[in-house]
């Protein structure tokens, strides 16, 4: 008699594969630890020019949106080029948008690559001046203090042998190293280079064709969800875009913001590179919170090489711009955009910053907003069917057990 397995041992046996394969998986995982990280290094640098189209894609996407928006209704209200107005329409924000990304590059460039070489052929002009007048204050004021004199002495023959024993014992033994990470440096600058010019071109193709992938991704998710559980997958996307959106657009624009103030009074004080210190500020003042302080820092030493009351001074502004931009300028830009507190803000900040770096950085608070959203939606939904408040102040006060009849908060709809 032929044996045919019922449903239920189909559906045991399955599982029970996967969790085999899944253990089999893990063990190898863990046992070949050093290889998948560098097997997945490899895929990140291969993916790594449409990570940069991608980025270069959302972040030109506004612009490209509002073209589309002003060009496509004229387009087909014109009879003799109804048919392809949707093309003429995609190629003209392709070119607009190009064009705003390629000044906006080409601007930065040629405004902070030269005054950062001035700079430092000023920085370097100093320094030959501070040795230069330390020299002239030894051969002359140092003979007035001859034990301080031989203080002197003895310390510029220590550091010349200390240096001697370093380039002997250290440098020279780490030629090869050293060479190697130059080497690597170099080549990591031409892969810089291309993954940039390639993510251009890879930035045209996404936003041309974003419609068309967010239908094949709907069709997926479709295809692998239930109807219910899709719905809740596209509603998150469109949640998380929206977060990212606000998010991102708001801190460019207050960074340019910042930016701007700090070229005006730097000007207007007369204190010296400020449009490679008002660049480094605003780029730096991206990442919240930390930003105009890691700005702050290299800042103040590149000033202090000319004249420390002018690092000084600036100190104190940047200190005062950064409570103007945290209490005025960034929440009037960003509003309530993360609904995060400030302690979650620092959190997300350090997390993202650990984990991630930079990107982690800037990325971590958008991120870790739509998880607190989600988290505090399912919160309170279960708080909600065990019949307790999902007022926040209720629990301050251990009111939490009674029906609450006051108004409920808006919750965020996702």
């Amino acid at each position: 008699m032929k044996y045919t397995p019922n449903e239920n041992q189909i559906k045991w046996g399955i599982t029970a594969f996967g969790v085999i394969a899944a253990a089999v998986i893990l063990y190898f995982i863990i046992a070949r630890a050093d290889g998948l990280a560098e097997g997945l290094g490899k895929i990140a640098d291969i993916l790594m020019p449409f990570v940069y189209g991608l980025v270069f894609a959302y972040l030109l996407c506004p612009i490209y949106n509002f073209m589309m928006r002003k060009c496509l209704p004229r387009f087909e209200a014109n009879e003799k080029i109804a048919k392809r107005a949707m093309s003429f329409s995609k190629a003209i924000a392709t070119i607009v948008s190009m064009v705003c990304f390629l000044v906006v590059v080409i601007g930065a460039v040629w405004l902070i690559v030269p005054d950062l070489i001035n700079s430092l052929i000023s920085v370097g002009e100093q320094l030959s001046k501070a040795v230069e007048d330390l020299q002239t204050w030894m051969t002359t004021d140092a003979d007035k203090l001859p034990a301080f004199q031989k203080t002197i002495v003895t310390w510029i023959s220590d550091a010349g042998s200390n240096l001697t024993d370093f380039i002997q014992k250290t440098l020279l033994p780490e030629y090869d190293n050293l060479a190697s990470g130059i080497q690597a440096g170099v080549m990591g600058m031409l892969a810089f280079f291309k993954n940039f010019f390639i993510g251009i071109v890879i930035c045209v193709y996404f936003l041309n064709s974003k419609e068309y992938f967010a239908a094949q991704s709907k069709k997926l998710i479709l295809v692998l969800f239930k109807e219910k559980r899709s719905e809740k997958l596209l509603n998150l996307a469109r949640f998380t875009n929206l977060q990212f959106g606000k998010f991102i657009n708001g801190k460019l624009i207050d960074s340019l913001i910042i930016g701007i103030i700090c070229f005006i009074f730097m000007t207007i004080f007369g204190w010296h590179y400020a449009l490679l210190i008002s660049c480094i500020i605003g780029l730096t003042n991206i990442i919240p919170f930390f930003g105009p302080f890691i700005g702050a820092i290299p800042s103040a030493l590149l000033l202090a090489v000319v004249d420390p009351k002018e690092a000084l001074y600036f100190v104190i502004f940047i200190i005062i711009l950064q409570q103007v931009d945290g209490n005025i300028i960034g929440p009037k830009i960003l509003g309530e955009t993360t609904g995060l507190s400030s302690f979650w803000v620092m959190f997300a900040i350090l997390v993202g910053g650990g984990l991630f770096g930079f990107p982690g950085m800037i990325l971590g608070i958008p991120i870790f907003a739509v998880i607190y959203a989600y988290l505090s939606k399912g919160v309170n939904k279960k708080l909600a069917e065990k019949g307790y408040s999902v007022d926040l102040n209720d629990y301050k006060v251990d009111q939490y057990r009674n029906p609450p009849d006051k108004k409920k908060k808006k919750e965020i709809k996702i």
